[in-house]
């Protein structure tokens, strides 16, 4: 296994950098940072690639709908050129509360709009004039525009014509199209224990699918990190975003975190948890999320208990060990997990 870790915008970005070849001589072999209607994520990934040597770096999640597929492509091809060819491109779809909320663009046929940016921004990386027909039309139709639309191919040839391309998902037709075309899969709450009951079909479905050259798909999956003998307590920590996710990530029937809370087995707690957020009861609902989940989503305990976490998530197939250090020496952390994974 292999250890990845995100950066979030609300921390010491200064600090942070200042501490990355640390954290790359100590094991960590991958970089990350999401977007959702904050900072955007290439910017500041564009700076963290300066300080970084080893490490692959990129987006955990630009959404479909947030750029044109050619700029996902670019900026992709641009985060790959300063980083010397380390570069992954995280996408997913978001939800419509962010979508049409934030982004004012109909949130429609979200599956079929991953699978033709995936076709799209692998014909812009081989340098290929970019034409397309599906949820998007390149070039434009005359009778749409001015008229003068051409097929173009990317003027700078890119550092390599194939990026990773890691899709974060969690519906069975997504989870799906990921395992037949993405060179990685970002589920979120994952929980191992779980994993093959509530996505093993749609992982086969897709994989029978896949072509050959792709290879192996990574999983790349974990969750907050604190090891110790009195730690256990660090979990409350993640109370407040599973709350978020699953109570407040859209509304009653479009919540896809609250959907897999109930697939998980959580469908009374899930409920509950929705409603009373919605509510505004913010503190009622973050007591209404299962110690259980926040248990088996985490590796926080002793070293014994995070060993045992860490071959629960290597059995349920995960490649790439996401962590979230919690203590005051994320570097310790990750060197002792290096030496735990590999």
């Amino acid at each position: 296994m292999r250890l990845s870790m995100s950066f979030s915008p609300g921390g010491d970005l200064e600090a942070f950098a200042a501490q990355l070849p640390e954290l790359e001589r100590a094991g960590l072999d991958m970089l990350f940072m999401g977007e959702a209607y904050g900072f955007d994520a290439p910017t500041i990934l564009g700076y963290l690639a300066a300080h970084t040597h080893t490490v692959q770096i990129g987006p955990s999640v630009l959404s479909v709908f947030s750029r044109s597929p050619a700029v996902l492509a670019m900026t992709a091809a641009g985060l790959d050129y300063v980083s010397g060819g380390r570069a992954v491109l995280g996408l997913g779809t978001s939800g419509p509360q962010v979508i049409e909320g934030w982004h004012g663009i109909p949130y429609e046929r979200p599956v079929q709009r991953t699978r033709d940016v995936i076709e799209a921004c692998r014909k812009v990386w081989r340098r290929e004039r970019l034409a397309h027909e599906g949820t998007f039309t390149i070039p434009l139709p005359a009778d749409q525009g001015m008229g003068m639309g051409k097929p173009l191919k990317i003027v700078n040839a890119p550092v390599r014509d194939r990026i990773p391309i890691h899709v974060a998902s969690l519906g069975p037709k997504n989870v799906e199209l990921t395992a037949e075309l993405a060179e990685g899969w970002v589920p979120i709450l994952y929980l191992p224990e779980k994993a093959k009951a509530v996505w093993g079909d749609s992982l086969a479905r897709g994989l029978a699918k896949r072509p050959a050259e792709l290879g192996p798909m990574d999983v790349i999956a974990g969750g907050p990190v604190a090891i110790g003998d009195d730690v256990d307590h660090l979990r409350e920590r993640a109370r407040p975003n599973v709350t978020f996710y699953v109570g407040g990530m859209g509304a009653k029937g479009t919540n896809f975190y609250n959907d897999l809370a109930r697939r998980y087995g959580y469908e009374a707690e899930a409920e509950k948890i929705q409603d009373l957020y919605l509510a505004g009861h913010r503190d009622e609902a973050a007591a209404a999320v299962p110690d259980d989940l926040l248990e088996k989503t985490s590796l926080i305990g002793s070293a014994g208990y995070v060993k045992e976490r860490i071959a629960a998530y290597r059995e349920s197939g995960v490649t790439v060990l996401s962590i979230a250090p919690m203590g005051d020496d994320p570097v310790r952390t990750v060197a002792q997990l290096k030496e735990w994974v590999s």
